[in-house]
Parts: C-alpha cells; structure tokens; sequence
C-alpha cells in the first residue's frame, strides 16, 4: 500500500514538473510570437508601396535627415521649373507660378511682380514665346541652417522662328516647414535672388 502511495506521490511530482516546464515553454513561445509580431508590424509601417504606371513599387520610409540632401534639391528644382517654365497663355503662368509661390517666401514673390511690372510675361504671350528650363545641378550647404543653395540652370526661350539659351543662376536658403499638399518636401526658399541670367546662344528655326 506504501509504496502504490510513493508511486502515485512520483507520479504527481512527474505530472506537476511536466506541467510548470509545459507552462513556461508555452509563455516562451507566446512572449516570442508577441516580439516577433511587433517587429514585423514595425517593418511593415516602414514599407510603402507607390502606385506607378499600373505597378506597385515598394518603397521604405527613412528619417528627415537622411533624406535632407534629396528633398531639399528636388525642392529646389521643384520650385524653378514652375517658376521658370512658361507658355504663351496667361492661365499657364499664372498657375506655374502660383505653385512656386507656396514653395518660397515673399523673395520670390517681388522678382514675379518685378518681371510683371517690366512686362515680361506679357511680351512672352504677344510673342508667342515658350519658356522651359532645365536644372544642370543644385549646391546645397546642410552645416548651416538655414540650408544655402546655389541653382545652376539652363533656359531656352522659344520662338517661332529661332530659340535662345540662357544660363541661369540662382540662390538661396531653405527653412524647414510643415509638409502639405502645396508644399510636400516640407521646405521654404527664402532670399531668393538671381545671380546671373545671361543668354549664351541664339539659334534659327
């Protein structure tokens, strides 16, 4: 009877070891799910995916400084190919240069109202003149805050009968901002000025 009673006390330190080792193992394996699952919900937060051309394109979220040289030159060009690209059509510049104008400061807005005064957007629609630019490189100072940039560019002016090419040059500073629809890199030129705009080359239609 004695030793049925011994058996049946092993018996229940076995089941009773089994059991805690059963319960810590299924607590491991729980805390290991729940670690695993927050990473890879962190992961997938970071993975965006952009619609282009009917393909899904995977992209991966980074921080602001590590896409400061990026954002900030594509803001700079951004900003002076709506500037500087014009048609003959007084809705077309007036809307080019209206979605400049939410990327800078007043700077830009008195050189708009200065080539306005002197009638240059006028003469551009009498003539028939096309204006387009395109960005040769952008400098960018990011030691220093307000960032300072230097626009390298080259216009054409378009005419019926001949075209004309400009080389222009420009700088300024970039304050960070809030992003918007307006203003998606998030940064605002302010002191713009143009430092050279001189023509290079003429040639015939």
């Amino acid at each position: 009877m004695f030793q049925q009673l011994k058996n049946i006390d092993t018996a229940f330190r076995h089941i009773k070891i089994f059991s805690i080792f059963l319960i810590l193992a299924c607590l491991f394996i729980s805390g290991f799910s729940l670690v695993k699952s927050y990473q890879a919900v962190q992961a997938a937060q970071n993975r965006i995916y952009i619609l282009a051309n009917g393909k899904a394109l995977e992209a991966f979220s980074a921080g602001r400084k590590e896409n400061i040289h990026v954002e900030a030159k594509d803001h700079v060009k951004t900003f002076h190919e709506y500037f500087f690209s014009l048609d003959p059509d007084d809705k077309v510049i007036k809307t080019n240069v209206g979605k400049a104008l939410y990327l800078a400061d007043g700077s830009a807005k008195s050189q708009y109202d200065n080539l306005k005064e002197k009638g240059y957007y006028s003469n551009l629609i009498s003539a028939n003149i096309s204006q387009k630019i395109s960005i040769d490189s952008v400098h960018l100072d990011v030691n220093q805050y307000p960032y300072f940039f230097r626009c390298y560019a080259t216009q054409e002016l378009i005419r019926s009968t001949s075209s004309t090419t400009r080389n222009l040059i420009t700088q300024g500073y970039l304050r960070n901002v809030s992003r918007s629809d307006n203003n998606p890199h998030g940064f605002l030129i302010e002191r713009w000025q143009t430092i050279s705009n001189h023509d290079t080359a003429l040639q015939s239609n």
